[in-house]
């Protein structure tokens, strides 16, 4: 995840993870059916997928932290 950049996950997320804007996100449309228990035609799961990959990709980096960060940072020597 660290090699991934930012601005590509957040145009990502905004762009695919929004498509369509009108008249209700994929994504949003998707989730719905899930939790209604409606989500069994295999599009339906593969539409899912597609419009979650980017924002799925945006949480976990959020999410995990880098470890890019944590070797950079010099250990005392006690």
């Amino acid at each position: 995840m660290n090699k991934i950049p930012w601005n590509i996950l957040i145009i990502g997320s905004l762009t695919l993870g929004l498509a369509p804007f009108f008249p209700e996100p994929h994504l949003v449309e998707k989730l719905r059916m899930l939790f209604q228990g409606n989500l069994i035609q295999p599009i339906d799961i593969f539409d899912l997928c597609m419009h979650g990959a980017f924002p799925v990709a945006l949480l976990l980096k959020i999410l995990i932290p880098n470890k890019n960060i944590d070797e950079s940072i010099p250990k005392d020597k006690d």
